[in-house]
Parts: C-alpha cells; sequence; structure tokens
C-alpha cells in the first residue's frame, strides 16, 4: 500500500510540474485536495489523510505562506487552528479534481473491473478495522498488564 501511494503522490509532483507550480509539493497538494470545498482543524485534516513522512503542521503554513490556505484559530478553542482553501488553493484542487477525473476514465481501458475496485476496496476497508482493532486489543492489554494491583 505504501509503495502504491509513493507512486500515486509522484503522479500528483507530475501534475504539478506540468501546471508549472513550483511552490507547492505534492503531499501539500494531497493536503489541498483533501480539504476541498470543507474547513477544518489541523487534526481533522491529519486523521482524513494519509501523509506519509510529513509533518502536516509545517505543510499547512508553506500552504499559507504560499496563498493556497487561510488559516484562523478557532473561537471557541484558541489552541485550534481551523484551515479553508482560498481562491487559489481552489483552482489548483479543481485541477488535481481533472487530473482524477482523467485517471478513472483511464482505468476503462484496463482490465480492472469496477467489481474488482469494489471488492479491492472493501477488502482494505477490513483490514483497516482489523488493524484497528489489533492496535486497541494491544493497548487494552497493556493497560490491564500495569493496572494498579495487578501482578507483573
Amino acid at each position: 500500500m505504501e509503495r502504491a501511494h509513493r507512486h500515486f503522490l509522484e503522479i500528483v509532483k507530475l501534475e504539478l510540474d506540468t501546471l508549472g507550480l513550483h511552490d507547492i509539493n505534492n503531499v501539500q497538494g494531497l493536503i489541498l485536495f483533501n480539504i476541498g470545498e470543507a474547513e477544518m482543524t489541523i487534526g481533522e485534516l491529519s486523521l482524513r489523510g494519509c501523509y506519509l513522512g510529513s509533518n502536516v503542521s509545517y505543510n499547512v503554513k508553506k500552504l499559507g505562506e504560499n496563498g493556497y490556505l487561510a488559516q484562523e484559530r478557532s473561537m471557541h478553542d484558541r489552541r485550534s487552528i481551523h484551515v479553508r482553501l482560498t481562491e487559489k488553493g481552489l483552482k489548483l484542487r479543481g485541477q488535481l479534481v481533472s487530473m482524477h477525473q482523467r485517471h478513472i476514465a483511464m482505468l476503462d481501458r484496463t482490465a480492472i473491473t469496477e467489481q474488482e475496485l469494489q471488492a479491492t476496496t472493501e477488502t482494505l476497508r477490513q483490514l483497516e478495522r482489523f488493524w484497528f482493532r489489533a492496535l486497541d486489543q494491544s493497548f487494552s492489554g497493556r493497560q490491564s498488564r500495569y493496572a494498579v494491583g495487578s501482578a507483573t
């Protein structure tokens, strides 16, 4: 999965290069794509995306400095920062949506069927749930070993 994700990031980089954009990297482009037309906190953004080896806060800061994102502190929790795309960010996101649509159209010319894509998606969701439960059970087991009064 990681290898496929890295290949996808290379595709995003090529698209940015083709558009002549050098003030944004592929991970930042993916962050813009995932924000979409929503407004969200940096924490919510981190939960939504897979940003391998990247610091989301740093990337959000750079996106703001380069005019792709608007940031503002939450009125309710001053520690929380909400982000949304600027006009510049929305324009680039539209171009990334077009890239995705081209790739979807290209899938029609492969041997991969809609049914196979749906089965793969379901399998990946099952793996995600499995790993989440395994993590939860590991964490619960670790806590019970160190609980007050338990023998170690």
